[in-house]
């Protein structure tokens, strides 16, 4: 496997946003097919705002500091996002994608993000070691358009 850039983020409001600048430079310079960088983009999204917004309750009663770190790395045909944070434990690959709503008038607005990640990613690898969560998304470089 081969690293190639890693990003330090304190979880806060600003995490996402540069984040995503992040991976858009990077998408550009490793020169990847855009509907791979918006799919990437997309995934990393959610899952860097859940971290945000669910991983850290005690942070506004100033408990502990919060850790965020993603790395890109390129394994073979494979592009790998990981999302690693000492948050809340969660394993988003133990979990059910909600049924779909019949009509729009019943959809829920939210709670969409792990149906986008399983559908654009090859596969969502999750390990807690540590006291820290390790979220792995793996995209296939080569993809058919």
């Amino acid at each position: 496997m081969q690293t190639i850039a890693s990003l330090s983020l304190a979880p806060g409001p600003d995490a996402v946003p540069q984040a995503l600048g992040w991976l858009e430079q990077l998408a550009e310079q490793q020169r990847w097919p855009p509907r791979l960088g918006f799919q990437l983009g997309l995934c990393l999204d959610e899952a860097l705002t859940n971290v945000v917004l669910y991983g850290f309750p005690d942070r506004a009663q100033g408990g502990g500091q919060g850790q965020l770190r993603v790395v890109l790395s390129r394994q073979g045909p494979d592009v790998l996002v990981d999302v690693i944070d000492n948050g809340v434990a969660f394993d988003p690959t133990q979990q059910d994608t909600p049924p779909l709503a019949a009509s729009l008038d019943d959809a829920d607005v939210g709670g969409h993000g792990l149906r986008i990640m399983r559908h654009y990613l090859r596969d969502i690898q999750y390990r807690r070691e540590g006291g820290h969560n390790h979220l792995r998304m793996i995209a296939a470089l080569d993809q058919p358009q």
